[in-house]
């Protein structure tokens, strides 16, 4: 049974544009010790499968997040003048693979814990899948737009090794059932229900906590959508924070933020813990990020960045083609090992996503104001800082009501960026929902300026699965990084 499971599997991938085989159920190097003898046991376990495919994503998305978000963002600057640049907005058709290949293989084993978790009558592991499942699913749908969904992970049925593109307008309706899904399960179940704790690299088998996660991670993807106004998701905003809150609980708290804290022991070790320092330090701190630290005396600064000829200072982005300024400060080397740097929601990203439903209206169980500054402190304290006793009154981050929306957005937003720093691609996502925090944009910028809407789709996909790639692009528009995904059009 397992076997075909498998076979099945690889082949579906090869239609997913996958060009290499799935020949194990799970990806589960370094793992061994919570495997279960195959000779005693009938089907694969769940809790089995859960490890290896968090730690997998999680690591993936930091890969991105130091290629891809941190160069778009303003935070790093790789410098120079040869093409594929991302600062310049100069982004190869090559880059598009490494998440498609990667995301869709780890959601099949979400998949499959699911699957067995139902066969055995677990609906806490059920529930884990499916906020999983969003959280990847969503991220695969705000890099690319239209992508395979309801068929891309039915391995099972020989007959679908080409899988259609759904459009995002349906795919998200989707992602907010399997959320409700995931807190009508845990909600069902006795208070002191735990999952194995070894397992879980993120909430050591709390199982209120993959709660809040999962209602919190529905909040960033409603206020993703706060704008398409057929689908009214500041009404499930106001449902979740305002009219049943003890339905829809949420993170309370830093203690309760979604992070793969990697340890440094066994199979918890960062990605970035084998890099030479002088690879990290290539891509030097763009004067954006940097900047706006000084500027606010954040503490942040000296976790973050290094010193420069005994200074903080960093690169502009965007800087004239041929004119390369001095490099300054670089990512702290002591990035390469920070547990916090698994990042997948955290607290201080919440309040700030309230803050926002309430500066519009949505909300109103607390003020924007305490919103905001809840999560600024959070963001904060989060990494190990102690806020400033002027910090909330100073000028650039004192909250004031009589600024307009425009303001209070840049204020909420740029300690958002902050709060993201390093939690995949998220920055660029609200970059491209709001437009906050604005941005320098420099002659040395190509494609016009703009910043990249989408990624194409991997190249070799329009072989493999040319019918249905054919018209997700007639659908969705040319398959190119200024083509809009839904949620970004009027």
């Amino acid at each position: 049974m397992m076997k075909m499971r498998i076979f099945k599997r690889s082949i579906y991938m090869l239609g997913l544009g996958v060009m290499t085989l799935v020949l194990a159920p799970s990806c589960n190097k370094n793992f061994q010790e919570i495997n279960t003898d195959p000779n005693s046991s009938p089907r694969v376990q769940p809790e089995n499968l859960l490890a290896p495919a968090i730690a997998k994503v999680v690591s993936y998305n930091m890969s991105r997040s130091q290629r891809i978000t941190n160069e778009l963002m303003q935070v790093t600057v790789n410098m120079g003048d040869g093409d594929g640049r991302i600062f310049r907005y100069d982004i190869r058709t090559s880059e598009a693979d490494y998440m498609w290949n990667n995301l869709y293989l780890q959601l099949r084993n979400f998949r499959d814990i699911y699957e067995f978790a139902e066969e055995l009558n677990q609906p806490e592991y059920m529930a884990v899948a499916q906020i999983c499942e969003a959280w990847i699913f969503s991220i695969l749908t705000d890099i690319y737009g239209d992508i395979p969904f309801t068929e891309a992970l039915r391995a099972k049925d020989l007959n679908l090794v080409r899988p259609v593109f759904d459009k995002q307008q349906d795919i998200y309706p989707a992602l907010f059932a399997k959320l409700e899904e995931a807190n009508t399960l845990l909600r069902g179940l006795p208070a002191t229900t735990r999952i194995n704790g070894s397992v879980d690299p993120i909430f050591a088998g709390d199982m209120l906590k993959w709660r809040t996660f999962g209602n919190s991670l529905y909040l960033r993807l409603a206020l993703r959508l706060s704008h398409k106004t057929a689908l009214n998701t500041p009404a499930i905003i106001k449902k979740i924070v305002d009219e049943s809150p003890l339905i829809y609980p949420i993170m309370v708290n830093n203690d309760y933020s979604a992070i793969l804290r990697w340890t440094g022991v066994g199979a918890y070790v960062s990605p970035f813990a084998t890099w030479r320092p002088a690879d990290w330090y290539g891509p030097r701190s763009a004067s954006f990020f940097i900047d706006k630290l000084n500027e606010r005396s954040d503490p942040r600064i000296v976790t973050w960045a290094s010193l420069a000829n005994g200074d903080y200072f960093g690169v502009p982005s965007g800087y004239p083609i041929g004119q390369p300024p001095v490099a300054g400060s670089a990512l702290h080397t002591g990035l390469m090992t920070n547990p916090l740097l698994g990042n997948i929601l955290n607290y201080g990203e919440l309040q700030l996503i309230l803050a926002e439903a309430a500066v519009k209206g949505w909300i109103s169980s607390e003020t924007a104001q305490t919103y905001y500054e809840r999560g600024t402190v959070a963001g904060i304290e989060l990494w190990n800082h102690t806020v400033p006793s002027f910090y909330l009154t100073s000028d650039l981050v004192a909250w004031d009501d009589s600024y307009s929306e425009f303001e209070k957005m840049e204020l909420i937003h740029l300690q958002k960026y902050y709060a993201l720093f390093f939690t995949d691609m998220q920055s660029w996502f609200e970059y491209r929902r709001t437009g906050h925090p604005v941005l320098p944009i420099r002659s040395g910028h190509l494609n016009g300026g703009k910043m990249p809407a989408r990624l194409n789709y991997p190249v070799y996909v329009q072989s493999a699965n040319r019918e249905n790639y054919m018209k997700a692009v007639a659908e969705q528009g040319p398959d190119d990084i200024n083509t809009l995904v839904w949620w970004q059009r009027p």
